[in-house]
């Protein structure tokens, strides 16, 4: 019988915690939202913000949001409203949606590494180097790039036949897991998923590792003890989200074989698209003073407006 719908299952050892699960989940991903939202739309509207930097950390937020809602939604939907079912074609589609936004955000963090590179390492000639139509270019490359790298993995897992057993032991339809469900030999589609994450994930790591190891090398040469240790302080924390965004990306697409604990890989999931999206505003963002002026400053106007039209208000 071919699977026409998939059973998303969702956490196998949590499955008397549901309640528990859904609150933390819908709190992160509130979270999530709103921070890197506000982000987005701070760097749209305030032109001080229009610089490579923030146009780059503008796409990360837009990735992350995108990135959370292609998979928290429909797992809320199952611990809420036990919705737990999945269309054959909506599972594939949101594989390789989450797919895209993952190879996207690889790529994008390569070249934020590689920005900060630039602007610590050749600051006299940053203007000069990243120029409005490189970053534009760049971030376009990151997005087409990101899109086309899991079309040969979606399309031949589409191919596979899945004829009996349809109950994913995950929280949202990826690889591994679909290839566990398929009626035939999967090795060949293994090789071909380690090898296009190896492409991508292990190129955009080898790019930021680089990038930091001369930032580094930069750092020490500073003269100023306070200037050395602040900016070391921010480059740690970002390689840390980085780190933590890729190494559990590396075990599960960097694999020889699909077959894998369902909790672990539930667990490594989590940290790379429920754990980095809401870390990523905290760390790239709201420890930023032109951030934080910037939010200040649009939430004193707001302020402003809303006391003139309720004064105005009361006067009619």
């Amino acid at each position: 019988t071919h699977v026409t719908q998939f059973i998303i299952f969702g956490f196998p050892s949590l499955q008397n915690y549901h309640i528990l699960l859904s609150c933390v989940l819908l709190c992160i991903y509130l979270f999530t939202l709103s921070g890197n939202g506000i982000i987005f739309f701070l760097v749209i509207f305030d032109r001080h913000l229009h610089t490579p930097m923030y146009f780059f950390v503008s796409n990360l937020s837009f990735i992350d949001m995108t990135y959370t809602s292609v998979t928290i939604p429909k797992m809320l939907a199952k611990f809420l409203m036990n919705l737990d079912t999945i269309s054959f074609t909506a599972c594939f589609t949101q594989m390789y949606i989450f797919l895209s936004l993952a190879a996207t955000e690889c790529y994008l963090l390569a070249i934020m590494a590689f920005d900060r590179y630039i602007a610590i390492c050749s600051p006299l000639h940053y203007q000069t180097i990243m120029t409005r139509q490189l970053y534009i270019i760049l971030a376009m490359v990151a997005w087409c790039g990101g899109f086309a790298a899991p079309l040969a993995v979606t399309i031949l897992a589409l191919k596979l036949p899945y004829c009996g057993r349809n109950k994913i032991y995950h929280y949202y339809c990826d690889n591994p897991p679909l290839l566990q469900l398929a009626c035939a030999n999967t090795s060949f589609n293994v090789a071909v998923g380690s090898f296009s994450g190896a492409v991508v994930i292990l190129v955009s790591f080898a790019v930021i590792v680089i990038s930091y190891i001369k930032i580094i090398i930069a750092i020490l040469r500073i003269s100023s003890k306070g200037g050395r240790k602040k900016t070391f302080s921010t480059c740690a924390s970002h390689f840390t989200v980085v780190s933590i965004f890729f190494l559990p990306i590396m075990f599960m697409y960097i694999r020889p074989t699909a077959s894998y604990s369902s909790d672990v890989d539930s667990l490594v999931s989590m940290l790379y698209s429920v754990l980095t999206p809401m870390m990523n505003p905290i760390i790239y963002s709201m420890r930023n003073k032109d951030i934080k002026l910037a939010f200040q400053k649009k939430i004193g106007f707001i302020c402003t407006r809303s006391r003139l039209i309720a004064e105005k208000n009361v006067c009619d």
